[in-house]
């Protein structure tokens, strides 16, 4: 008869590879994980089991909550948890209510799944701050180094007879490399790659050059005299080949527009001269009360503009034979326009003395963006020339328009202003009858080497 009471205990038939050793083995592998002083690699993190938070890694203090452990070192319970957890969603003093006092981002998490490892110092990004605070997707990159521009003119060229003419533009440089100048009644060409000099014509005793102008690829030359007319050089022959009339007056201002040619005048008229055309003109353009010193077409050759000594900036179409924008915000006259190359409808205009004042526009939606008082005039893109009475060069920051650098050397005020073909190098003209080459905006490549432009002659030469 058998006895009721408990079965005795069985034995399980387990396979040889599984015997008692091997499953001790793996008790003691979980009790290792769950042992928070069992040391670990530095340069893995550890992950906490499934969807459970790790207490050393979460972020309690972000809500104000300061979890003690037990005693015994162990987690708090699912009590306590739910507790925290509660606390943390439904209290009113959320992140986004807090992180204007006290600076907390609403993007920190709470609970972390895994504890970071320390990392040597050579791992933080240069901005400084642990990657697991940084907004997500935002990619931080090292600080630019301010960028070094020379203040003294690494060359001068000395021009006899440069005349000391606010309204005149007697400056340009050449897509092929060439500096154009007008001297008295001649012009000068400089080539900036052998710094050899070339007498390109003398228009007569009775004449004197008053603007010049390289068509786009820097082959021929405009040239605007004090008779009103407007010759068209080949600089490769040293040859003119055409003479265009219909100003009465001195052409102080040119601006190229493809195979069209504007002229700006002293008889407050521009013309718009289709060079493939028999006529010297094909249109009028009327609209300034005096003479027209500045003309600059857009970067996409679909808008002209004109300032003038009547203080007003106009605005014209490639049809238009009236201004389809007029600004009249300045004080003195208008010289200094330049188009933005990479925003399309940025202008900005410079004005003379008594305006002292450097304006954007948005030729798109016709209104004016920001007016900087330069204490002086005149402006092409971020670089103004100045006169009365430090003549300097300024270099600004657009579009704070902050000075990053003032250069000097000029005894009278600067007046003519032109960049190289590379966009690094400016050369600057004034009364003091010189020419002064700046190194401002040197490529990062240039900047440890010397300078092509004018590499064979550093130094005072003369161009003629």
């Amino acid at each position: 008869m058998e006895v009721d009471g408990e079965d005795p205990p069985k034995k399980l038939n387990l396979p040889p590879s599984m015997n008692r050793p091997t499953v001790s083995l793996e008790t003691q592998r979980i009790n290792r994980l769950i042992d928070s002083n069992h040391y670990h690699s530095p340069s893995k993190p550890i992950y906490s089991d499934r969807f459970i938070p790790s207490r050393s890694g979460s972020n309690f203090a972000l809500f104000g909550l300061e979890p003690s452990p037990n005693k015994d070192g162990k987690e708090d319970g699912p009590g306590s948890y739910a507790g925290m957890l509660r606390a943390a969603l439904f209290e009113p003093d959320t992140p986004e209510k807090r992180d204007v006092v006290t600076g907390f981002s609403p993007s920190r998490k709470i609970f972390r799944y895994k504890t970071e490892t320390q990392r040597p110092v050579n791992s933080f990004s240069p901005l400084g701050g642990a990657g697991d605070d940084e907004s997500p997707g935002v990619s931080r990159s090292p600080v630019k180094p301010t960028r070094n521009i020379l203040k003294s003119a690494y060359k001068v060229l000395d021009a006899p007879a440069l005349q000391d003419d606010f309204y005149l533009n007697l400056v340009d440089w050449s897509a092929q490399n060439v500096l154009a100048v007008g001297l008295a009644n001649c012009v000068y060409l400089w080539n900036a790659c052998t710094s050899k000099v070339t007498k390109l014509c003398d228009i007569g005793i009775d004449e004197s050059v008053c603007s010049v102008s390289w068509a786009l690829r820097g082959t021929h030359l405009a040239i605007g005299t004090s008779s009103g007319t407007v010759e068209i050089w080949d600089a490769l022959r040293c040859k003119r080949i055409r003479t265009m009339e219909g100003h009465r007056l001195r052409v102080g201002a040119l601006a190229w527009s493809s195979s069209v040619l504007s002229s700006g005048s002293r008889d407050k008229s521009i013309l718009q001269r289709d060079i493939r055309c028999q006529e010297d003109h094909v249109s009028k353009l009327t609209g300034h009360k005096s003479e027209v010193c500045g003309l600059k077409w857009s970067y996409d050759n679909r808008e002209l503009a004109s300032g003038g000594n009547d203080n007003k900036l106009l605005v014209w179409n490639q049809h238009s034979t009236q201004p389809v924008l007029r600004y009249c915000e300045h004080t003195a006259a208008v010289k200094a326009i330049a188009w933005s190359p990479h925003l399309h409808g940025l202008l900005a205009s410079g004005g003379g003395t008594a305006d002292r004042c450097i304006r954007f526009w948005n030729t798109t939606t016709n209104t004016s963006l920001s007016c900087v008082d330069t204490t002086s005039q005149n402006v092409n893109e971020l670089v103004s020339t100045h006169g009365y009475s430090q003549n300097q060069i300024i270099v600004w920051k657009y579009p704070t328009m902050s000075k990053l650098a003032t250069l000097t050397g000029h005894t009278f005020r600067v007046l003519y202003l032109a960049v190289s073909p590379d966009g690094q190098t400016i050369v600057s003209g004034a009364g003091d009858e010189t020419l002064r080459f700046w190194n401002v905006f040197p490529s990062p490549k240039s900047q440890s080497r010397e300078s092509k432009i004018g590499a064979l002659s550093f130094g005072r030469t003369t161009i003629r």
